[in-house]
């Protein structure tokens, strides 16, 4: 299993109805064939972080996480979430033994990013990003 979470907060000046849109948006992509279970909303850790909602996901595996990747769904969220996120911390978590692990799933994100250039750049321009794991 492996488990991505998302801690973020949307840009200054973005509208409430934005917001929504946006949190719709992730939560049907959270809601893919290849998702075992998911969490959207609140941030409930230290508001000096400066998070104000967060993304969970978990992924059986790497045949998931591939449908995950490919599926039109994230892609549509993405395109509509990214532009209004301000600050984005990413970790990743897995129960799977297998050392190789890390080094295959940033492989195949490395390989998602390459192909959807578009994507990439949602993702380059995020001012505080930062991705663990």
């Amino acid at each position: 299993m492996f488990i991505n979470l998302l801690r973020f907060r949307f840009k200054d000046g973005v509208s409430e109805a934005e917001k929504a849109r946006a949190l719709e948006a992730i939560s049907l992509t959270a809601k893919s064939e290849a998702v075992s279970f998911s969490v959207v909303g609140r941030d409930l850790g230290n508001p000096v972080d400066g998070f104000t909602h967060a993304y969970c996901v978990g992924i059986a595996d790497l045949s998931a996480l591939r449908r995950y990747f490919d599926d039109p769904l994230h892609r549509a969220g993405d395109l509509l979430f990214l532009p209004l996120v301000g600050r984005l911390w990413r970790m990743a978590l897995t129960d799977d033994a297998d050392p190789a692990l890390g080094g295959k799933i940033q492989a195949m994100h490395a390989e998602k990013m390459a192909g959807d250039p578009e994507w990439a750049a949602l993702l380059a321009a995020i001012p505080d990003l930062r991705l663990q794991g």
